[in-house]
Parts: C-alpha cells; structure tokens; sequence
C-alpha cells in the first residue's frame, strides 16, 4: 500500500501552478455526453476520479479520445446503453451526475448509488425531488438508482437545502426538457457557474447561474464545443495553507483569485500576506499565527473542504480556535490524527476546539477521506522529524502530482510503498 513519507520543519518556498478543478470537471465530464457532437474538454485534472468517469463515459458506448493527460474529447452519439453499473462507480461520488445527463438525453437512466469519501451522509433526496418535478418517476432498487419518463417537462423547483450535486443534476436533466425550468435555492459555488457556461457554449439557454436563482429555457439539441475547466479553487487554497503551517512564501499561479477570497481573508486574520495579481495570489506565512474561528457554508461561506486544511493551521497558531461544521457531519475524522502529532483539539457535536500548541510532532497518520489526507501532509510538513500517511489513495483521487509539487517547493516527501522505500528515504535525508 502506497504512503507518503515526510521529514518536516522546512518552510516551503517557491511557486506552484494549480490544476483544473476536479469537482467542476466532473460534472463537464458528464455534460458532455448530451451532445451528439464532438465536445473537447481541456485543463483536466490528472487525477483517478477522473480517470474513473472518463473510463466509465467509454464503457456506455460514448466515443472517447484521451488528447493527452489533460484533454479529452468525447462524443455522446454513440452512447449504447444508460446503466452504469455499481462496479464502476463505487469509488467516485460524482457518479450520480450520469444520472442527470442520462436522464436528459434519453429520458432514462439506471446509475449505481455512489460511493467517494466517507465524511457523513450526503443525500441525493433533493436531486431525485428536481428529477421527480421534470416528470421521472425514480426508483430505488438493489443499490440502482433507476430514472425514466416518457417526456421532461420545465417546472419549478425550490431545493429544501442548497446542494452543488442537486442543482447540477437538475440543470443536466433540464436543459432539454420542454418549456422553462427554474431552480431556487440553487447552489452559487463556481463549478456551478462553469458547468452552466459549458452548456451554453453548446447551445443551452441557461440563466442565472452564480446567484441563487438559476432560469433554464429547454432546447431541443446541443452541439459541440471547446471548453476549458476554471482553476481547483481547494487545491489553491491547500498550498496557501502548506505557506502559512511552514512559515514559507508560495506564488500560487493559475488560479482566479475571486474563488479563494474567503481563504484569503482568514489567512490575513491569522496574520499572513498575501497579494492577489490578475491570476496569481502570493502567501506569506506571518510571523504570528493568531487563532481563528471558522464556519463552513456553501459558497461564497467558508467551503468545507478546507476546513482540514485551515484546521492544521490553527493546531500551530497562538491561542484558541473554533471550527464549526455545517456541512458534513464526520469531517472531523482527522482531528484523532493530528492528536498523535501533539496537536491538542476537542470535537463537540459539529464543532471543534483546537488549542494552538508551540509545534507539531512527526508520527505515523492515516488518511480518512481526500481533504483530510492533504491535511495530514500539510501537518507533516509543518512538523518536527519523519511523517508518514498511510491510505493516500484518498489523496490521489483529488490532486495532480501533489508529491511533485511539493518537492519542487522543497519539501522534503516521497511516495514509497515498502519498509525498505521508507528506511532508504530516512537514510538519504537524515
């Protein structure tokens, strides 16, 4: 089993360039397949989730050329079958946006209930009620989620609760349903606003998206396109934290500095520097971490997942911080790990208490879920003597070359997968 292995206490210095957003690309992935046209999709993240879609969007029938590691081309024309079976998509969540194309483009789908991190229940309740308002009648089934109607028609729908994946769904299963559609209580988060710009430049008439009323007019074809995804605003945000936690300075490049201003602001809080340039944001980790009090919410609210990230930071800072969780009850995995590298926190219910200690501590960590991973190594990095972090293949479901990067901001890190590997890396940096 793969680990990461890192000998911490080194700033990082240097600068980074971000990759293509995996939760926007995800759902660009699934988009594509309502066009009957070639759609190039480019400025996609190297990373298994993915890989898993693309492979997946092959196994229906679609055509599908992999340009190079961050291009792809995929026709949905030649789509033969709308099951996607439980077996390839166990391991990736955004598998129920399948749904929601398949659904759209032949008024029938049969998708596996998803799988992804285990960081708390994640309903689909409200994308099967948007499904349910078009006119499908879903069922649920042996762990098939099974969706048809003889036509979709536009309505109204107002989501109980705000949800990326609901508002998404609901967007790829209308967009070619008769009539208009609108959604209320739609999510606002930027890969919202990519997928919606995606579909117009393939002729959708979709409004609104970006604010919490979003106005879908049906069309009765999609054509081809070119599109390139926005920058990951979490994988940004996880290196200005690695700035902050190691006392170094990072050029984070490639990234469309509007989507991390909640991040910015809480790092200035805590005491950093940074800088914003047209799409470019420089982090200098202050000479004093203050404490902070952090709450998740939907954006433009504090995003979730960096609450692990920002977490780390706080273990190092001066005084007493709060993390409040509102978006996933068991994201707080992670806290029994930073335990054992001498962070001192306490969770109540949907908060934790994290007491600001002089340094952390090198220790053997396990990886609960993808942010918390990143975490992990951040904490590492920041802490005294050897690292390792076991189970990242949770890490590299969400980030691109992310050892590489590091190193290349001189981090001192390996990926080894054996004893041996990890007492050589010892040997050599000791």
């Amino acid at each position: 089993m793969e680990k990461y292995i890192i000998k911490g206490g080194v700033a990082l210095n240097g600068t980074v360039d971000i990759s293509g957003a995996k939760n926007a690309a995800l759902a660009l992935l699934a988009a594509s397949i309502l066009a009957d046209e070639d759609v190039t999709i480019e400025n996609l993240p190297d990373v298994s989730d993915i890989n898993q879609l693309i492979d997946a969007i092959a196994m229906i029938g679609a055509t599908v050329n992999r340009v190079d590691r961050h291009t792809v081309i995929i026709n949905g024309k030649t789509i033969t079958s709308y099951v996607v079976e439980e077996e390839q998509m166990r391991k990736i969540r955004a598998s129920y946006y399948l749904l929601g194309a398949l659904l759209g483009k032949f008024k029938k789908a049969e998708v596996a209930l998803p799988g992804g991190c285990v960081i708390g229940a994640r309903p689909i309740d409200q994308h099967l009620k948007g499904f349910r308002a078009l006119g499908a009648e879903v069922i649920q089934d042996h762990g098939m989620l099974n969706a048809s109607a003889d036509n979709l028609m536009g309505t109204h729908i107002f989501f109980d609760v705000v949800s990326v994946g609901a508002t998404i769904n609901v967007m790829l299963a209308a967009v070619k349903a008769e009539g208009r559609t609108v959604i209320e209580n739609a999510a606002k988060e930027p890969h919202v606003v990519d997928v919606a710009n995606m579909l117009n430049s393939m002729g959708a008439d979709i409004r609104g998206a970006g604010t919490d009323k979003i106005r879908i007019n049906g069309v009765e074809k999609l054509h081809g396109t070119v599109y390139s995804t926005i920058p990951d605003q979490i994988e940004a945000g996880t290196f200005m934290c690695a700035a902050a936690a190691t006392g170094g300075e990072i050029l984070v490049r490639n990234v469309i500095p509007r989507h991390l201003e909640c991040i910015t602001s809480k790092l200035i809080e805590m005491g950093c520097t940074v800088i914003e340039y047209d799409d470019a944001v420089t982090v200098k980790a202050g000479d004093f971490i203050r404490s902070a009090h952090i709450k998740t919410l939907p954006y433009p609210g504090f995003p979730t997942d960096m609450q692990p990230q920002m977490a780390v930071v706080l273990s190092i800072a001066n005084g007493t911080s709060t993390v409040t969780e509102s978006i996933f009850e068991n994201r707080f995995k992670y806290m029994a790990e930073l335990s054992r590298m001498g962070a001192i926190n306490k969770v109540e219910g949907n908060t934790a208490i994290i007491t600001g200690v002089g340094g952390l501590e090198g220790a053997k960590v396990s990886a609960p879920d993808l942010r918390a991973g990143a975490a992990l190594v951040i904490a590492g990095l920041a802490a005294e003597g050897f690292t390792t972090v076991d189970d990242i293949v949770y890490i590299q479901r969400g980030y691109e070359r992310f050892e590489e990067k590091l190193t290349e901001l001189g981090a001192i890190i390996a990926k080894v997968d054996s004893e041996k590997e990890e007492m050589k890396f010892k040997l050599k940096v000791s």
